[in-house]
């Protein structure tokens, strides 16, 4: 099971999605950036680094919401842990992703996301609306 970090990025009553590119694992589906735990390292400093890693920006982490344990295929399975976050910079830089959007908590739904994160997406949806 490899721990799977990702942030749910809040600024101005929307949410940071991002776009997988052709060339990643899922490719064009949407998640919530973020990556994998090193081992021995902390799930927030995994955060912090991945989401400067990908999009070039800083996060305050505001809470831990509960993971989603799913299983890609007999080789690949995941926990994703997601944490809400706010912005602390705004000048975002793709360096992985295909796209960014800025998406208002009820067109969430509207996204094709990877499967690890719908139940996370699902959840947010009903604790936040």
């Amino acid at each position: 099971m490899i721990l799977v970090t990702c942030a749910i990025i809040e600024n101005e009553q929307k949410v940071l999605c991002a776009q997988r590119s052709e060339t990643m694992h899922l490719p064009l589906k949407w998640e919530f950036p973020g990556g994998k735990v090193n081992k021995g390292e902390e799930l927030e400093s995994c955060l912090e680094r991945e989401i400067k890693e990908e999009l070039g920006i800083e996060i305050n982490i505001i809470e831990r919401l509960p993971s989603n344990k799913h299983i890609y295929s007999q080789s690949k399975s995941i926990e994703l842990i997601p944490f809400r976050c706010s912005l602390q910079t705004s000048e975002i830089e793709l360096k992985e992703h295909l796209k960014i959007e800025w998406v208002a908590l009820h067109d969430l739904n509207t996204l094709d996301w990877a499967a690890a994160d719908i139940p996370i997406v699902q959840y947010y949806i009903q604790r936040y609306q």
